[in-house]
């Protein structure tokens, strides 16, 4: 009987090939009533031989798999992962057609998302981690016979802005920013995002221009500072995080911008009287020393503001000096607040209605609290959180798309960009009907990419986003391991340097963005780096224990040297002054702290500015205090030998190959890796005495290696650096195995042997895949989803712009921001 039911599906599947060459097959578009006929046959013609009853490949059997439930999902959900990533059926096995595994991958995660749509939802197939599970021969080579392709566009949606643009957007409110200064391009300007304080928290300070003194030093400042942390919630913890289905806003993140509003706009009224006593705002300190006394450190009586107003002052501020609310002055503050939260006017009905709003809290409440109350409702409007992309103007074309248009197409472009406000231009555009056609678009997107005065943080974001550079300074080390890097272990110095090497990064990826010239590769090969004082010891060498003795056997005779020379100095001053106590030399009044494990990089060059500022937003200041250095020859090469990015893959005590290996499969190579089973210990021997290298040896068990090959001898060539970024040639005192393959990239001429990280980031850097594969991620980053095979034809395009311009991120931008998937919503 079984061999009969075999034959019967055998018989199914040769009709549904044929039938799939004989008619086209639209990717997507499956029909839920074939699911079950479709799975029987494909699973009992390509996957039953190796999974079935007995012994099963791998313990999993799928003979007589049931249809798709929340009990099976999960198997289901594997079963889709191995069929688009081509690890099943193997390639020693019968293959299906590309239109048979196209059908049967979007069948499954059609009746997934179908069967789980009332029951926590499918939503695995929309991650971006899952993106690469789109076949990348078919998004960039040719489309056999039988696939047709429809017009693309992206879905209709709300999108939560991010903690940054939220942060940012609240900043303008309360504090003025410098404006660009052509002399100093790297100084943190108006527009650029508020960045993270020495700790990495993303915070909103209040005041902090105006302070002119406070007690105590860096921590006691800090805590005196009235700020407030970002409200919106997001968890990233590497690769892509803003996509519009990713977050909403919570009524406890609610409750707390409600509370957040009610001290900004206290502040956009009386400034520091809102949050200081009134003796604390004066330009003479010394007056005041007798309010001062005491031990005041971390207290918000231990500041003092300067009497000079340098906040913005508002309508808002206008309505609180009123004696008599007028109607006039009152629809000011509430318009005014509307287009600062949204980026747009209120329309007359949304005007209206928070007239009334803030008319009924000031007649129960009086003028100062009523008016406060009432506004704050503003922040909490759909439009000051997030950005509707509905397109309910305008004709769909045939296909049912609609093009964005007017407030919603600026916005769109505006938010690609930006984090305020939409500059006079763009917004003039938007008001007189002229952001309503592709030419629209490319004229205002050509404008703002030229003009360096209009800062565009979110390009910056994708390259965060894009080599996660930026979590080293949230990565928790264990002190001992990390004093055995021959980084500074002694209180927060090593994450302080991350969060400064961050800085670093961003500032030499719009140093390489400014040239505009193979910026992929640039960034990828670049011996160039933006450096701290600190950066001397992470772009050192650590020691070998033979070089520790010497370095500390050398030091130890130019010290006995240095002695012999003082006494002699000593004796000759005595001589010369008998009677008198001699001086100390120099040379012994401050001892140099020698730090023998590592041989410091001399990284020297022109000073150069990073976008930090103000002692609140970091340890930064105003004043260049960066050089831009050349990296030590044949020890760096490019940004993912930089401490940043190779602390941001390590963990707290060592580095972390696989993860150094998977970010190259993913971001370069294209690959897909399947989630890790539930029923697998990811887990490597705790054996100290052993190199990271031979405690992997768990990885290459035969039930690992199928995806383990994907990514462990892409990341052991990084051995070459230790988990703080330091380059070394020993580990356990054996010499470093920096070794390693590519292996299956999709690029014959890409797979094999590599000596180590420079030798492999030269192969990729030099790739025409690595860049259709970046172009395939700033896809993802501005449209916000996952590209699927209608999209072919725009990522073509785009990697057709990059590529013709000489590797230009901007014509790259150009290319995305004028397509179908950027443009018509459905």
């Amino acid at each position: 009987m079984r061999r009969v039911r075999l034959a019967l599906a055998l018989s199914f599947a040769w009709c549904l090939v044929s039938a799939a060459n004989a008619q086209t097959y639209t990717p997507g578009h499956v029909n839920s009533d074939d699911f079950a006929n479709l799975a029987e046959s494909f699973l009992t013609t390509y996957c039953i031989d190796c999974h079935g009853e007995s012994y099963p490949e791998g313990d999993l059997s799928l003979a007589g798999l049931a249809p798709i439930d929340e009990v099976n999902a999960s198997t289901w959900t594997s079963v889709w992962a191995q069929v688009a990533l081509k690890e099943m059926p193997p390639q020693d096995a019968e293959e299906p057609g590309v239109i048979e595994r196209l059908q049967f991958s979007d069948a499954i995660v059609g009746e997934l998302t179908r069967v789980l749509r009332d029951k926590g939802g499918f939503h695995a197939h929309l991650d971006p981690d899952k993106g690469n599970f789109v076949d990348h021969d078919l998004l960039f080579g040719p489309l056999p016979a039988g696939i047709e392709l429809e017009p693309t566009s992206s879905p209709a949606r709300i999108w939560r802005v991010t903690p940054q643009e939220h942060i940012t957007r609240l900043n303008e409110l309360i504090n003025t920013e410098a404006r660009f200064d052509p002399k100093k391009p790297g100084l943190r300007t108006h527009g650029d995002v508020v960045p993270t304080n020495h700790g990495g928290e993303l915070k909103l300070y209040f005041g902090t221009d105006r302070i002119i003194q406070w007690q105590g030093g860096t921590v006691a400042y800090a805590t005196s500072v009235k700020s407030v942390p970002a409200i919106l919630s997001s968890a990233r913890h590497h690769g892509l995080e803003n996509y519009p289905d990713f977050y909403t806003v919570n009524s406890a993140e609610a409750t707390q911008i409600l509370g957040i509003a009610g001290d900004i706009l206290r502040y956009m009224a009386d400034g520091p009287l809102s949050i200081a006593e009134p003796y604390q705002i004066t330009d003479d300190p010394k007056s005041i020393a007798d309010k001062m006394k005491g031990d005041l450190r971390g207290l918000p009586t231990s500041l003092v503001y300067s009497t000079k107003i340098v906040r913005p002052l508002t309508p808002v501020h206008d309505l609180m000096r009123e004696e008599v609310v007028t109607e006039k002055t009152l629809r000011a503050a509430v318009d005014y607040l509307f287009e600062a939260l949204t980026f747009r006017p209120p329309s007359e009905t949304e005007s209206n209605d928070y007239l009334a709003i803030v008319n009924q809290a000031i007649d129960k409440l009086g003028k100062q609290d009523g008016a406060v109350l009432g506004l704050s409702a503003i922040f909490l409007d759909r439009d000051a959180l997030f950005r509707p992309e509905l397109a309910e103007n305008g004709e769909p074309d045939k296909h049912g798309r609609v093009m964005l248009q007017d407030w919603e197409l600026g916005m769109a472009i505006n938010h690609a960009l930006r984090y305020i406000r939409p500059d006079a231009d763009l917004r003039a555009a938007i008001v007189e009907g002229r952001m309503r056609t592709r030419a629209d678009v490319k004229r205002e997107v050509e404008r703002m990419l030229a003009d360096e005065s209009i800062r565009k943080p979110r390009v910056l974001r994708f390259f965060r986003e894009y080599f996660d550079y930026d979590l080293g300074g949230y990565i928790c080390k264990d002190t001992p391991a990390l004093a055995d890097t021959g980084a500074n272990n002694k209180g927060q110095a090593h994450y302080r340097a991350m969060f400064d090497a961050t800085a670093s990064t961003d500032r030499l990826i719009e140093l390489i963005l400014s040239a505009d010239t193979d910026v992929l590769k640039q960034l990828l090969t670049t011996d160039k780096v933006v450096a701290t004082k600190a950066d001397n010891i992470y772009f050192g060498t650590k020691r070998s224990r033979e070089a520790v003795a010497a370095s500390m056997a050398a030091e130890k005779n130019a010290n006995a040297l240095a002695a012999k020379e003082a006494a002699a100095e000593i004796e000759a001053w005595r001589k010369a002054n008998p009677g008198k106590e001699p001086p100390t030399p120099r040379k012994f009044k401050n001892p140099r702290v020698t730090n023998h494990s590592v041989a410091a990089a001399d990284l020297t060059g022109p000073q150069i500015y990073a976008r930090v500022s103000r002692r609140s937003f970091g340890r930064g200041s105003m004043t260049p205090e960066r050089v831009l250095a050349t990296v030590p020859k044949g020890e760096r090469l490019g940004i993912l030998t930089h401490p940043s990015w190779l602390v941001s893959h390590s963990d707290a005590m060592d580095n972390h190959a696989i993860r150094r290996g998977r970010w190259i499969q993913e971001r370069l190579l294209g690959g897909g890796i399947p989630d890790v089973p539930i029923t697998v210990d990811a887990m490597l021997p705790d054996e100290p005495g052993n190199t990271l290298r031979e405690r992997m040896r768990v990885t290459q068990e035969d039930y690992c290696w199928t995806c383990h090959k994907k990514m462990d001898p892409l990341g052991l060539p990084f051995e070459m650096y230790n988990h703080a970024g330091l380059h070394r040639l020993t580990e356990l005192n054996k010499p470093v195995d920096t070794s390693g393959e590519i292996i299956d990239s999709g690029d014959p001429s890409l797979d094999g042997k590599v000596t180590d990280a420079i030798d492999m980031i030269r192969k990729l850097a030099d790739s025409e895949r690595a860049e259709q594969v970046f172009v395939r991620h700033a896809f993802r980053f501005w449209m916000g989803r996952n590209e699927t095979l209608h999209d072919g034809p725009v990522l073509q395009e785009a990697h057709r712009a990059y590529q013709e311009s000489g590797g230009s991120m901007n014509a790259l931008l150009v290319s995305l921001l004028t397509s179908d998937a950027f443009l018509f919503r459905k």
